[in-house]
């Protein structure tokens, strides 16, 4: 029982689950990088507060989404940090037009109206960071445990984790409760 959960926490996480991990974590390091960057711009001009924010933050993310959101414990790779940040500066593009797109409408928009801009074109960035993690960035984990039991290889490891990972879950909450 031990092993069958402790195999069962390292199973990668369902679509449904890892959005709203993606959100916590991703979300929670958005939101503080929102005043982060609204609080440097008072010192810097506000696209290079913008990009050390950005960069700061994709660290971060980074690390927690290979963690907790789509991975299995471990830390990011090299090559997972690259590829995130490829996602991560698409999304410092769409926030970079989207204030300037807002200066250019408003002469003078106020810190609140900035919040919700830069939050909005966040979020919408967000959403699109989330498929591109999912499936290409932290998809490659999940390929390579699957792989050796999709084309019928014995590997001691892959095969039994993953089918002891599907088979702890219990379908229904009822289920849950007797067997506790």
């Amino acid at each position: 029982m031990e092993t069958a959960q402790s195999q069962q926490q390292v199973a990668a996480p369902g679509a449904v689950t890892a959005f709203a991990r993606f959100v916590l974590c991703g979300g929670g390091v958005g939101l503080a990088s929102s005043f982060a960057v609204a609080g440097l711009a008072a010192w810097l001009p506000w696209a290079l507060a913008n990009a050390l924010i950005t960069v700061v933050s994709t660290l971060l993310a980074t690390e927690l989404h290979a963690r907790f959101t789509f991975g299995r414990g471990g830390r990011a790779t090299w090559s997972q940090h690259m590829q995130s940040a490829g996602s991560a500066a698409a999304a410092y593009v769409v926030t970079c037009v989207a204030m300037f797109v807002l200066q250019q409408l408003v002469a003078a928009p106020g810190a609140v109206l900035e919040q919700v801009v830069y939050l909005s074109a966040s979020a919408l960035a967000g959403v699109a960071r989330f498929v591109v993690l999912r499936v290409v960035v932290f998809a490659r984990n999940r390929s390579r445990a699957a792989a050796p039991a999709a084309t019928g290889a014995a590997t001691p490891a892959a095969p039994v984790h993953a089918t002891v990972a599907r088979a702890a879950v219990p379908a229904r909450p009822a289920v849950l409760c007797r067997a506790a």
